[in-house]
This record gives C-alpha cells, structure tokens and sequence, in this order.
C-alpha cells in the first residue's frame, strides 16, 4: 500500500515534469521517447522495466552513445521516473536492489542471487552507498544486506538518503565507465 500510494502520488506530482523530459527526449533524440528492457524481478521472473531513453540508437560504446541530455537525466535520475509505473503495476518497489540485466541471472553466486527474494526497487542500498561506483560484488553484498535487513524504517531512511544523493550527484558512473560495467561473474566464479 505504501508504495502504491507514494508512486501514485509521485505520478501525479511528477506529471508535468515526466511531460517536460518527454518532450526533451523526443526533440533530443526523436524515438522511442521511453526505453523498454526486460529485467527480473522478484524470484527472478521477468517483467518490462521502463525509463527515459539517453543514449542514441546505433553502434559504439556506452560513452559514446550516452548524450548530454541523457548524462544530466541520469545524474539527476530523472530517467528513472517511468519505473513508477513499475511500481503501480507491482513489477517494482520504490526500494529494493535495482533489476539489472536477465543475462546475468545465472552468473550469480547462490548468496548473490538472494537479491532476487524481493521486488526490485528504484532505488535501494547500494544507490545510496555508492551506485554505479561500487563493484558489483560490493553492490550484490549491499543488495543481500538489505534482503537480511529489510523495513519500514529503513526504507524512509533510503528515500531519505536517495534525495540527498541524487542532489549531490556521486556515484553516477563507475570509473571509467559511462555506465555499469557487464557482469561476467564473481571472480571466485569465473571459469568455473
């Protein structure tokens, strides 16, 4: 009910500024206005995640394709705001270990792949611990902390957390990265 209400409410409160960043992207970028991947969720079962597009269609990396309107969405996360239709349909929670990529589903260690045993949030405690500057081995332990952990109070504190961290803008890209590095798997797993 909590996120219900929130995402609700922030879909609302947001709506002319989901409206503005659609209008830039479109006019930036042209189409399609909103990426669509698919992610796993709970239990890892699949669903359609959504958010802003920032990067161009084409061949070459991630830096290059990531434009300047796209950096600034994502340095504010502001490219994140359709996950709340995530939220509304109950693929995601406002908090909880981000959905990454299907691919990586069975390149998990069996205590990595207990961040699945809840939604996947919008936000969550490797966001606000270091975000895409944490290795993923550091972001998976995170992520089981919080399965271990998880409450109510804890989550406010993590939106709490998540307003200052994105008004700071650190940790948005992983050194020398414009966004996550692929996850080929733990080291201790690696040619395994």
């Amino acid at each position: 009910m909590v996120d219900l209400t929130a995402a609700s409410c922030a879909l609302v409160v947001g709506a002319p500024v989901m409206a503005y960043v659609a209008i830039v992207v479109r006019a930036t970028m042209g189409r399609p206005v909103v990426f669509r991947q698919t992610r796993p969720g709970r239990d890892g079962k699949p669903f359609t995640a959504y958010k802003f597009r920032t990067m161009r269609d084409g061949g070459g990396s991630d830096a290059e394709r990531l434009t300047p309107i796209g950096q600034f969405l994502r340095a504010t996360s502001l490219d994140e705001l359709p996950q709340l239709w995530n939220v509304l349909r109950g693929d995601m929670s406002l908090v909880g270990p981000r959905p990454l990529l299907m691919e990586y589903l069975d390149r998990y260690t069996p205590r990595q792949a207990r961040r699945h045993e809840v939604l996947p949030g919008i936000t969550g405690w490797a966001q606000v611990n270091g975000r895409n500057s944490l290795t993923h081995e550091e972001r998976f332990e995170m992520d089981v902390w919080y399965v271990d952990n998880w409450s109510l109070a804890l989550d406010c504190r993590i939106l709490l957390l998540t307003m200052a961290r994105v008004l700071g803008g650190r940790g948005i890209n992983a050194d020398g990265h414009a966004t996550m590095p692929k996850f080929t798997g733990s080291p201790a797993e690696v040619g395994r």
